[in-house]
């Protein structure tokens, strides 16, 4: 939706960014982060002409921004900023009201607007519209100040930094609510943070920058797991996954290629097999790889025909897990259900690994090694 195409800025000769290449999609919320002068909220402000690219092009649905009128541009926009920008000398509604009133849209229509974007950040008309700024408290005002950029309805909403001056539970509350009115009015936000934990919380696409150029553009949880350089790792921090298990799934710790057998081979093939790969289960597999049951070493001590085949005594009654799963669900099932080993299979129910708690609590137990221990 928004395309960035070899797109640099400079002031007084020196470059603020360099050749910056990528695409921000529709719908999502990305966030810009890196350090204090990377260049990010340089990069949010082209989006809406207030900064202008030395270089490059940057267009909107395939449109050239440079081409369209600067006015036009900012007002189909909205801005949300770190110091609200609210009105001083205006009441919350003439605030959230300005910009459609200089689109000159139906009163009627304004008016209805206003009390559905007040519902929005849950605060209740009747108690805040005649009041004014300075009478509100900043996460008050935040909330104002987002529901003024969505006033005209615009696709794209740009957030500088709109949180980092609030206290640490005000700000959790706004992410909180920045979430539930994504997830219902899907637009496409461009979000300038400092925080690594806001931008994994918030965006469904993260741009890292260094010193004017993109380090890494993907996705929280490919930057969590494979950080694109040393500067990336050491900016996500190396236990910074931790921070959010929701993204660590069993694929990541699953055991790749578990011990299977045939359900056609006999008890004595299968004890054979168990001591030979160290394992006391085996997962019983159709020719297609399909998960039939799982045998237990320990239901087949009291056998005297070792000629009986597996399928006779394997546990059909057992639960799987899913490579997509998160390890929050994982754990919970586990201690829910007191199971020693999980099998993992697609949704074909074809098997694609195993978790034992042992290979879990090892996983989980990284969390605690210092950097170079693993």
């Amino acid at each position: 939706m928004i395309n960035f195409k070899n797109v640099s800025k400079s002031y007084g000769g020196e470059y603020i960014l360099s050749n910056i290449n990528f695409e921000i999609e529709k719908n999502k919320i990305t966030c810009l982060i890196g350090e204090s002068g990377c260049g990010k909220t340089t990069l949010l402000k082209m989006i809406n002409r207030l900064n202008e690219p030395t270089k490059g092009i940057i267009t909107i649905n395939g449109k050239n921004i440079l081409k369209e009128d600067p006015i036009k541009l900012r007002r189909s926009i909205g801005y949300v900023i770190q110091q609200t920008g609210l009105f001083p000398h205006m009441t919350i509604e003439e605030n959230i009201e300005i910009i459609p009133k200089l689109e000159k849209e139906p009163l009627q229509k304004i008016k209805k607007k206003t009390l559905e974007l007040m519902d929005m950040i849950d605060l209740n008309p009747n108690e805040y519209l005649n009041r004014y700024p300075s009478e509100l408290s900043g996460g008050e005002q935040q909330r104002i100040g987002i529901a003024r950029a969505f006033a005209t309805n615009p696709d794209i909403i740009l957030m500088d930094e709109p949180f980092s001056a609030l206290d640490p539970v005000t700000r959790l509350s706004l992410q909180d609510e920045l979430i539930k009115i994504q997830h219902k009015e899907k637009k496409t936000i461009v979000f300038v943070t400092h925080d690594m934990d806001e931008a994994i919380k918030l965006a469904d696409k993260i741009v890292i920058l260094e010193k004017g150029h993109i380090a890494q553009y993907d996705t929280p949880e490919a930057i969590l797991k494979s950080p694109a350089n040393d500067y990336v790792k050491e900016f996500v921090g190396p236990k910074r996954i931790w921070s959010s298990p929701k993204l660590i799934k069993v694929e990541d710790i699953m055991i790749n290629h578990p011990i299977t057998c045939s359900p056609l081979y006999s008890i004595f093939y299968c004890l054979n097999k168990m001591r030979m790969m160290k394992v006391d289960t085996l997962m019983v597999v159709d020719e297609n790889n399909i998960l039939l049951g799982i045998l237990y070493a320990d239901s087949l001590v009291n056998i005297k025909d070792y000629n009986k085949l597996a399928e006779e005594f394997m546990d059909k009654d057992f639960l799987v897990t899913y490579p997509e799963d998160s390890i929050i669900d994982l754990v919970e099932l586990i201690n829910e259900q007191k199971i020693t080993t999980m099998p993992v299979t697609d949704k074909n129910g074809k098997l694609k690994g195993l978790i034992t708690r042992s290979t879990l609590l090892t996983y989980m137990s990284k969390q605690f090694l210092k950097e170079g221990e693993e």
